[in-house]
């Protein structure tokens, strides 16, 4: 990996080594000697190519190495805004290249195969779809040399610009989770790497969610194994009919810049941070004040931090330096608030001076990809950000939340915090330059004036506001249970409506049972492990979860129109995916819901001899699980006290990682099963009958 957006392949456990730009793969000409690993692949940009990367190729193709390049080629150096190369440069002439080099093989991936036919390949190269990428990948790595892959696909963050710009053609299907079936088990991450998959908590644990206003539509999350993903095609995403006005507000005291007036604006890449640097800084010149702005971005995609500097003064004189000075910041936008936590915002705070107003709503970033479970220390954040700040100038707003109710698209939330933080009088501009300056960006123009002026009215009628947003936000997941006995209540009840009462009941006693020897702490962890093993989403579970009527009211909620497609692989029909190992996935119509409306009232089936789903490996496997774990928990009711409480907890808790369906839940067991054996090997009773 080179400096560019793919030395995120560090993050990922996917690269050891990195090099300067230009330099990929040439570690390998030295290493390859040394060591047992026979191949290598290098990851490298387009741009890099075109600057200096074709040299590390032409070395590793002199030094006769194993080494597979895959050049990406995204068609803007996306990294730094979106720029073109600095000299033309197309995948043929990459690929003719390639093989003037006599590099071994070639072969060119693209989304878009039929963009091909109007283009001349050299003699020998490959064009295949993008889904090959695995077996090619496979191929050219058995094979002596330098090999080629050459991958085709703009850069999603430029391809939202394009499309916001209109560019490009914005493609009329997206993509819609089912939380209720979804079991939170990250595979669509796996599939996608896309921060646009974010966390959703519900009562029944993290599930997750699409992020309209930030997906790419690339789609490559419904490869995930699961029964949860639907595609909707010509679908308008529906629009706030909420209706306000900042007629009447009040106009704020600004405060002069004086001798220099500080703002740090915080976020993650490809969030539209440096849009606010630039209108702050375009607004203080239009006022005739001077001005700076240090942009220090981040990674594309939600990669990596950016921050803002933006001073503004009386006169130039008073900026000497473009960066804020420790300890001297006057207010902190933190777009995102795990940002301004972090210490390079931390040491310009000044408990005393800095105000602060911060996004509520902590985005999901890259972190999250790579870790279903990631814990984003919300508390801990937000208590690192008042710490450092004038306790009587730091407000945490729900700004994503309220820019994607009444504005319809999650982006002017940026703009929303610029607003409220100058109704606060915290901004020393006046409004006029500021709209102004929005005009003369010249993007998005009525939208962010709007987010402007909604973020205004948040400041003065928060309650407001508030009620807005209730009304327009449509069903949203159950809180969560507020005590024991009412989570038991709402799990026992759900149970019902699986099977029916008798097995709930049998839930009901499982529980009070472990609650009596190993108190509350206990008693939760059993609950919520036996709640998950006895509700295993099959067939008719399924089936149940998309009639009864809350996938229809998560979707109207949601889209107005379209035609929804359920992406299932039904294990009576569904072949295998001889590249994957995978049962391969089928789109399913509207005529599905009427099929889950019959299935769902069928459930009394499960588990009988006329349940023909229930001799599937799968079923037989959670059937045992239940079975096994209510063993398990016999043998910690009989043991357990104070002192070994904590691992009875941690044993208990061991079915809730056993998430997915198919080959993901398969895999999980495993992983699990080892997790089970080591700390069973702990418990006191089987330590004292080895002893025995």
């Amino acid at each position: 990996a080179g400096i560019g957006c793919h030395i995120m392949a560090l993050w990922m456990d996917r690269a050891e080594t990195f090099t300067q730009m230009g330099g990929e793969g040439v570690t390998w000409v030295g290493e390859a000697p040394f060591v047992s690993e026979n191949h290598v692949f290098a990851n490298l940009g387009d741009g890099t190519y075109f600057h200096s990367g074709l040299l590390a190729i032409r070395q590793s193709i002199s030094s006769g190495v194993n080494i597979t390049y895959k050049i990406l080629y995204n068609d803007a150096v996306a990294m730094t805004g979106g720029q073109k190369h600095d000299g033309e440069i197309s995948v043929d002439q990459i690929a003719a290249q390639m093989i003037a080099e006599h590099a071994r093989k070639v072969a060119v991936l693209t989304e878009d195969v039929e963009q091909y036919k109007s283009i001349t390949l050299p003699a020998g190269v490959r064009l295949l779809d993008r889904g090959e990428l695995e077996n090619i990948s496979q191929e050219f790595a058995a094979t002596p040399g330098c090999t080629i892959i050459i991958f085709d696909q703009t850069c999603a963050a430029e391809k939202r610009r394009r499309r916001k710009r209109g560019q490009l053609v914005d493609p009329a299907r997206r993509v819609f989770i089912n939380s209720a079936v979804c079991e939170g088990c990250g595979d669509c991450s796996v599939q996608s790497n896309c921060v646009s998959v974010e966390p959703l908590e519900t009562e029944f644990g993290r599930k997750r969610r699409i992020n309209q206003s930030s997906c790419n539509k690339d789609y490559s999350c419904v490869k995930g194994f699961c029964p949860s993903f639907v595609t909707v095609d010509d679908a308008q995403l529906k629009k706030s009919k909420a209706d306000f006005s900042t007629d009447g507000l009040p106009e704020p005291l600004v405060p002069a810049a004086g001798h220099g007036f500080n703002v740090m604006v915080t976020g993650i890449g490809g969030t539209g941070v440096l849009t606010v640097s630039a209108l702050l800084g375009t607004a203080a010149h239009i006022e005739g004040l001077a001005s700076t702005t240090a942009d220090m971005a981040g990674l594309a995609q939600k990669g990596g931090a950016v921050y803002a500097h933006v001073r503004i003064a009386q006169s130039n004189d008073d900026l000497l330096s473009p960066r804020i000075m420790a300890g001297s910041a006057d207010l902190v936008l933190a777009c995102d608030a795990v940002v301004a936590a972090d210490k390079p915002v931390q040491t310009l705070m000044v408990p005393g001076r800095t105000a602060v107003v911060a996004n509520a709503d902590i985005a999901a970033t890259a972190d999250f990809v790579r870790n279903r479970d990631f814990d984003f220390r919300s508390a801990q954040v937000e208590r690192a950000i008042r710490l450092a700040s004038n306790p009587n100038a730091c407000d945490f707003v729900a700004a994503d939340t309220a820019a994607t109710a009444l504005l319809g698209d999650a982006i002017g939330s940026n703009i929303l915090l610029m607003g409220y933080a100058w109704q606060k009088g915290l901004i020393p501009l006046q409004r006029a330059s500021i709209e102004a300056a929005i005009e003369l960006n010249g993007v998005a123009v009525d939208f962010n004036k709007r987010a402007f002026g909604l973020g205004r009215l948040l400041a003065v009628r928060p309650d407001h506001v508030l009620a807005l947003v209730e009304a327009t936000r449509g069903p949203q997941p159950e809180p969560a249970a507020t005590n024991l006995d009412e989570m038991i209540a709402r799990r026992e009840a759900d149970l019902i409506l699986y099977q029916d009462a008798a097995y709930a009941a049998r839930f009901r006693d499982q529980v009070a049972k472990a609650r009596t020897a190993g108190g509350d702490g206990f008693g939760e962890a059993v609950a919520k492990s036996l709640y998950k093993l006895m509700a295993y989403k099959d067939e008719y579970e399924v089936a149940r979860l998309y009639s009864d009527g809350r996938f229809e009211a998560a979707y109207a909620a949601q889209f107005a129109g379209g035609k929804p497609r359920l992406l299932l692989a039904p294990p009576l029909i569904t072949r295998t995916d001889p590249a994957t190992g995978r049962p391969k996935k089928i789109s399913f119509g509207a005529w599905i819901f009427t099929a889950f409306r019959i299935l769902a009232k069928a459930r009394g089936l499960r588990g009988s001899a006329l349940d023909v789903f229930g001799y599937s490996q799968e079923r037989r496997h959670e059937r045992a699980d239940i079975a096994a774990f209510k063993a398990e928990v016999a043998r910690l009711c009989t043991d357990v006290n104070p002192a070994n409480i904590g691992l009875a907890i941690a044993i208990a808790q061991l079915p809730m990682d056993v998430r997915g369906f198919g080959p993901v839940k398969d895999k999980a067991r495993g992983e699990v099963a080892a997790r089970r054996a080591a700390l069973w090997a702990k418990w006191p009773g089987v330590l004292a009958k080895a002893a025995a």
